[in-house]
């Protein structure tokens, strides 16, 4: 990534904001340094070769101390801005990303999430240190380098000379350390991934007794990311010595000529002070953009990460509103889905229809495309080839996503708890519901029971992903959910998956009052009795079972 790439100020329009008053505020800190300077060599000159009081420089030394009160002011105001900015910054990028991935949702995993969390992060040190500096190198050394050559042209020749030194190195440190940064982000990545893939495992590793041998793998993935943080940290310090090293021998060697032509006479004291105090302001901020380069190196690649994400293409979106799923026949005409790197598709050809008020169980064996063609119904992929169609010769890839989401209600193999009560994690899908429905619904699916056991009843609070809840007690508690929404179609993904038989119960029991209801059910099933409590089947493999209706009986809904 550039040092100020134009997709930043494209993807985030705090950073336009935020450069340009960066950029004004280097302006203005760059005449206030020279004023300073040139100020500061004229009061000791005439005290120290002219003999002036304090009472003959002092409108020099008022002028002195207000340039020193503005430059604190100014420097006040960036600290304080660059902070904010770098916060709208990163809020705007990790929204926009998380946008992409809802509109792309095959494309979200544990990645990205890390990306749109701890790497955009690192991003706070690029705003705040690196960026400042970089437009400060770009407005105040040439600046005063103009000021130091027409005060005194050799020192300037000698500046001149020296300078572009200091971004030649930073080139080559950088070259160097750019793979080292990648890598410390990779193996971040890496690592955040594996924690998280053993986080949501862990119950079932714990239950079959190999939880302990993820111990070594999450160790070493540690000791990965921990080797190339120090690596990159390492690189920094060393090229700041490097740097430090090369901005004092520049200086020393405007110094010596100045302090020749000094003693020779060939220069008087307040030029040569002048230029003294300027050299070393020539330098600095290109100092500072050498120093401040690795600190900001992880924040610059999960900036390049997120770029590539937000430039892949996305998936028009439909407009036309969906059609009233309460009346809507639904129908899979030759769904097919192709796995990356998977030569076979699943499903493939998928042909089959689900009508208003059903209840329709896919089956088939495990890797058939089951949940594929569930995320394809969702609208949460795309399919290689065929399309879902609805009433109106409409597609559901023309129809506008929120309106349809609107409709459904779903619960994943995995049900999405959220920190809080059991009551409010009750009442996500219907915040209205009173306590007398919540009850009822509590009674059908046998949640009742599970809040007489636990402390504090309804408001006994549950932990990220349910943590304080078995998996039986979470899927109960996700069933009460979906029984309080009023959407008329609901998709259950294996919800007897990894239960026992009393959480079973709670799942045919939801069926049967869904059926009451008129509700449509589309769910994944493998064990018998899930199967027998449906309506229809499908089966989403192709293999043709007596009594299940196949594509070939199927018309398209009117």
């Amino acid at each position: 990534m550039r040092p100020l790439d134009p997709r930043l100020l494209r993807q985030a329009r705090a950073a336009r904001l935020y450069v340009g008053l960066t950029t004004g505020l280097g302006v203005a800190t760059t005449a206030l340094l020279v004023v300073q300077s040139l100020l500061l060599a004229h009061i000791v000159a005439g005290v120290a070769t002219d003999g002036l009081s304090f009472t003959d420089v002092r409108p020099q030394v008022v002028g002195l101390g207000i340039v020193l009160a503005l430059r604190a002011v100014l420097a006040g105001v960036q600290e304080r801005f660059g902070h904010r900015a770098a916060t709208a910054v990163v809020r705007q990028l990790r929204e926009r990303l998380i946008g992409h991935a809802v509109r792309t949702p095959e494309a979200a995993g544990a990645d990205l999430a890390l990306l749109a969390t701890r790497g955009l992060d690192a991003l706070d040190g690029y705003l705040t240190r690196y960026l400042p500096q970089l437009l400060l190198a770009s407005t105040l050394t040439p600046a005063v380098l103009v000021v130091v050559g027409w005060e005194d042209r050799l020192a300037g020749l000698t500046i001149l000379l020296t300078l572009p030194l200091i971004p030649f190195f930073m080139a080559l440190i950088g070259m160097a350390t750019q793979d080292a940064s990648d890598r410390s982000l990779l193996s971040l990545q890496r690592l955040g991934t594996q924690v998280l893939d053993l986080i949501a495992g862990l119950p079932t590793l714990r239950a079959l007794g190999t939880a302990g041998a993820q111990r070594e793998r999450v160790r070493a993935a540690g000791d990965a990311h921990r080797r190339a943080t120090m690596k990159t940290l390492r690189t920094a310090f060393l090229s700041a010595l490097a740097l430090e090293i090369l901005v004092t021998l520049s200086v020393a060697l405007v110094a010596v000529g100045i302090g020749l032509r000094l003693v020779h006479g060939t220069l008087d004291l307040q030029t040569g002070l002048a230029v003294l105090l300027l050299a070393p302001e020539v330098y600095a901020p290109l100092r500072a953009v050498g120093t401040q380069f690795h600190a900001s190196q992880d924040g610059l690649a999960a900036a390049q990460q997120a770029f590539d994400v937000l430039e892949r293409p996305v998936a028009g979106r439909g407009t036309t509103p969906a059609p009233d799923l309460t009346r809507a026949t639904l129908l899979f005409d030759g769904v097919t889905v192709q796995h990356p790197g998977v030569p076979v598709a699943t499903p493939g050809n998928l042909t089959a229809s689900v009508r208003p008020g059903e209840v329709v169980a896919l089956t088939g064996p495990s890797g058939c495309g089951k949940s594929s063609a569930v995320a394809v119904l969702l609208g949460l992929r795309e399919p290689t080839s065929g399309a879902v169609r609805l009433p109106g010769s409409l597609k559901l890839a023309d129809v506008e996503p929120e309106s349809w989401w609107n409709q459904i209600a779903w619960c994943p193999q995995h049900p999405v708890i959220v920190p809080g009560t059991l009551d409010e994690n009750v009442r996500l899908l219907c915040p209205s519901a009173t306590d007398a429905q919540v009850a009822r619904a509590a009674a059908v699916t046998g949640l009742e029971d599970v809040v007489r056991t636990v402390p504090g009843g309804w408001h006994s609070r549950v932990g990220q992903g349910g943590t304080g809840l078995s998996a039986g007690q979470r899927q109960r508690l996700a069933l009460t959910r979906l029984l309080l929404s009023e959407a008329p179609l609901v998709v259950l993904d294996e919800p007897t998956a990894h239960l026992d038989a009393g959480s079973e119960q709670a799942v045919l029991a939801l069926l049967r009052e869904l059926r009451s209801r008129g509700r449509t059910v589309v769910m994944v099933a493998h064990r018998p009795a899930l199967v027998a409590a449906a309506d229809r089947t499908i089966d989403v493999s192709g293999n043709v079972s007596p009594g299940l209706e196949t594509g070939s009986q199927m018309g398209v809904p009117a």
